[in-house]
């Protein structure tokens, strides 16, 4: 694997959170591990979620020492919505993606990629974050909330995944409505599927060694 995507349910799900969790988890497996977010909207001056990232992977990774915030986003919007929405002058060019996203895996082992919002989020016209993923080959995690009516989320983003036949896993990043959760989502959970985890319990090999749509 030379890249992970990390995608949620929606947005201010704990994207960026896990991934920097997750950086932290390949530099410990011994990996060099590097981080892009293709399109951060909301953006006033400096891209916060690009500069908190690579603000993280710096400390672990010596090659991107040097970069800046923009060096790890090919796209910054002022507007907060969706990259169609903000992008008012249709600039977004997908080549462009690509030739960053792969300008990024090559100093790396394990590239890092946090998209923004959720699967169905409208990059161009006809051209959603889940595209972005097919696009890149790029294996998947995706992000899920603790808080009510999460179970619909989740199970839409699931077979949204599987209908694109992307390789994915997923876990729940507990968050929201902790107190409530073993009783009002965990209970589905358990009976619907074979297994399945919370963020802060993942290893490398849940993420590497996983079999495609489990």
């Amino acid at each position: 694997m030379q890249s992970l995507f990390i995608t949620a349910t929606n947005t201010n799900i704990g994207k960026t959170f896990a991934t920097k969790h997750l950086i932290k988890l390949f530099f410990d497996a011994g990996y060099k591990v590097g981080v892009y977010k293709p399109i951060e909207t909301g953006v006033d001056k400096i891209p916060l979620d690009a500069s908190s990232l690579l603000e993280c992977v710096q400390k672990y990774n010596s090659d991107f020492k040097n970069l800046t915030p923009n060096d790890i986003v090919s796209y910054t919007f002022k507007l907060p919505a969706a990259p169609f929405c903000a992008d008012t002058n249709q600039t977004i060019e997908i080549d462009k993606i690509i030739q960053r996203y792969n300008q990024l895996k090559s100093m790396c082992d394990i590239l890092l990629v946090e998209g923004a919002g959720g699967l169905m989020v409208p990059i161009k016209k006809d051209f959603f974050m889940i595209d972005l993923i097919k696009t890149l080959d790029t294996k998947t995690l995706l992000i899920t909330p603790s808080y009510l009516g999460c179970i619909n989320e989740t199970i839409l983003s699931i077979q949204a995944l599987k209908n694109h036949h992307i390789d994915f896993n997923w876990c729940v990043n507990l968050h929201h409505d902790k107190d409530s959760f073993d009783i009002v989502t965990k209970p589905f959970y358990d009976e619907h599927f074979d297994s399945w985890e919370y963020l802060c319990d993942l290893s490398v090999g849940d993420l590497i060694y996983y079999s495609p749509n489990e």
